[in-house]
C-alpha cells in the first residue's frame, strides 16, 4: 500500500463526528505505527448546516456520497450512516466495486447483505471490515477470525445490547419500573430518545448474533425465522421474584450448533446471580465462546457509544494500513456453507411463567390443568396477592418443549380470568 492514504467518511452523526476528530487527533500516532500519512479528502452527511462539535471543511463535503468515488482518489471509506439498505448499501457496494477498502459499524447492513458484500470485497481484493458492528469496543470479531481461528467453536452467546442491559440493571438496582428505567436510559443517551424500539424488541442483538454465527461456524448468514423476543414485557415483579429465586434477568443473544443444525435466538433469560454473565451490569456487553481446544473464553467491555465504537473502527483502520487483506468472514465466500436451521419449537428448557389473574377459586387449577395437558410439569409455584382481587401466579417448570409452552400460553390467553398475556422467560 502506498505511503499517502486518502480516506472518506460518509455519515457525520455522533459516531462519524467522533471518528473524524479521532483520526485528526491521532494522525502522527498512526504514521508512527503504520508508516502511512493520512489525508481526509471527502466527507458526506445528510445536512451540511447541522451544528457539530468540529469545524466542517466544506471544500471536501459531498452532498451525494456516491460522487466521492468518481471525483476523489479514495483508498479507504468509512460508512457510518447505519441503514440496512438505501444509501448505506449503495455507498458500500460502490466503493468495493471501485477497489476501495470499506470500514463500517453497520450491523444492520452486514447482517442483511454481508454475504454479497463480502463476495464483492474478495472479487476486488479489498477489505470489508466491521469490527464495530458487534459489541462496540470488544474485539470479538478479530478474535474469532484470528485469535480463535483454529478452534472449533460450538456455542457463542452474551449480552449484546447495552441499552437493555442498563434498563434491566436499573430496574433491579433502583427498584424502578420498566418505563422509568427506559426514561433514564434515554436521558443518559443510552437509548434513542424518540424510537428505542430496535433495542428493546431484540432486533439489534439479533443482527449481531447473526454476524457472530457466520464468523463462528463458517456459515452463510441465516435468513430463517428464529426465536426472537425483547424486554418490553419484563415487569418489576419479574425482577424481584427472580432475585428471590437467586436469578437475574438478562437479554441474551445465543447461537450454537444443536443436532448438527444452527440454533440462533435472542430472548430474556434467567441467569444465576453468581454466574459471570449474571454480574455484567449497566451498559456493559459480554461475549462468551465455547470451543475446542480453547474451552470457554470470556470478553467484556463497553458495547456502545462513540468512544468504544470509534476504538473498533480505528482497529480496523490500522489493520488495513498495515496491509492485512483478509476475507471479511475469515475464509473465502465459496467455502462458507449453507446450514440447516434448528426448529426452535423443539427447544427443551426450564421455563418461568407469570400469570396475572383474578384472585378467585378455581383459577389456579385452570392454569395447572392447561400446563398438564401440554405436558409441562410444575417444579415451583408462588402466588402473590395484589390489589383489587387480583393475584400474580409464578411457576417454574421442569424441562419443557417450546411448542408445548407456546400452545399453553395461547390457550390460557383466551381465559377471562387471566388478565394479561402471560409472561414467559427461559432459563440459561
Amino acid at each position: 500500500m502506498k505511503k499517502n492514504i486518502n480516506i472518506a467518511i460518509v455519515g457525520l452523526g455522533q459516531i462519524g463526528g467522533y471518528l473524524y476528530s479521532e483520526i485528526n487527533k491521532k494522525k502522527k500516532d498512526i504514521e508512527v505505527k503504520t508508516g502511512k500519512r493520512i489525508n481526509i479528502v471527502a466527507l458526506s452527511a445528510k445536512n451540511i448546516n447541522k451544528t457539530r462539535k468540529f469545524k466542517l471543511n466544506k471544500k471536501i463535503f459531498f452532498k451525494n456520497p456516491l460522487d466521492i468515488i468518481y471525483k476523489c482518489k479514495v483508498d479507504i471509506l468509512f460508512e457510518v450512516i447505519g441503514l440496512a439498505d438505501g444509501i448505506s448499501k449503495k455507498v458500500v457496494e460502490h466503493a468495493l466495486k471501485n477497489k476501495v477498502h470499506v470500514i463500517t459499524p453497520n450491523k444492520a447492513l452486514i447482517s442483511k447483505h454481508g454475504d454479497n458484500l463480502s463476495k464483492l470485497a474478495e472479487k476486488n481484493q479489498v477489505n470489508l471490515e466491521f469490527e464495530a458492528s458487534v459489541a462496540g469496543g470488544i474485539p470479538i470479531i478479530r478474535t474469532i477470525k484470528e485469535g480463535l481461528a483454529t478452534n472449533k467453536i460450538t456455542k457463542i452467546y452474551g449480552i449484546l445490547n447495552g441499552t437493555c442491559n442498563y434498563i434491566l440493571s436499573s430496574m433491579e438496582k433502583d427498584n424502578a419500573s420498566f418505563k422509568n428505567s427506559l426514561k433514564r436510559a434515554q436521558i443518559l443517551g443510552y437509548a434513542e430518545p424518540k424510537n428505542p424500539k430496535l433495542d428493546l424488541n431484540g432486533h439489534d442483538a439479533f443482527a449481531k448474533i447473526r454476524i457472530l454465527s457466520a464468523l463462528s461456524f463458517n456459515n452463510k448468514i441465516s435468513k430463517k425465522n428464529c426465536l426472537l423476543e425483547g424486554i418490553e414485557k419484563i415487569d418489576l415483579k419479574d425482577i424481584k421474584i427472580s432475585d428471590q429465586l437467586g436469578f437475574r434477568i438478562k437479554l441474551l443473544g445465543i447461537s450454537e450448533i444443536k443436532d448438527g443444525k444452527l440454533f440462533e435466538r435472542v430472548h430474556p433469560c434467567l441467569v444465576k446471580k453468581d454466574s459471570y454473565i449474571g454480574n455484567v451490569n449497566g451498559v456493559m456487553n459480554a461475549v462468551i465462546t465455547e470451543g475446542s481446544p480453547v474451552g470457554e473464553s470470556i470478553f467484556q467491555g463497553e458495547g456502545a457509544g462513540p468512544g468504544p465504537t470509534s476504538s473498533a473502527l480505528m482497529s480496523d483502520f490500522l489493520s488495513i494500513l498495515r496491509g492485512n487483506i483478509k476475507f471479511p468472514f475469515g475464509l473465502p465466500s465459496h467455502k462458507r456453507k449453507n446450514v440447516n436451521v434448528y426448529n426452535f419449537n423443539n427447544y427443551v428448557n426450564y421455563l418461568y411463567f407469570r400469570f396475572e389473574v383474578r384472585d378467585k377459586p378455581g383459577v389456579l387449577s385452570q392454569i395447572t390443568n392447561s400446563l398438564a395437558k401440554n405436558k409441562i410439569s410444575v417444579q415451583r409455584l408462588i402466588q402473590i396477592p395484589n390489589k383489587n382481587n387480583t393475584a400474580s401466579i409464578i411457576i417454574i417448570s421442569h424441562k419443557s418443549i417450546e411448542a408445548n409452552a407456546q400452545s399453553c400460553i395461547t390457550n390460557l390467553s383466551k381465559n377471562k380470568n387471566i388478565l394479561k398475556i402471560p409472561t414467559i422467560i427461559r432459563l440459561l
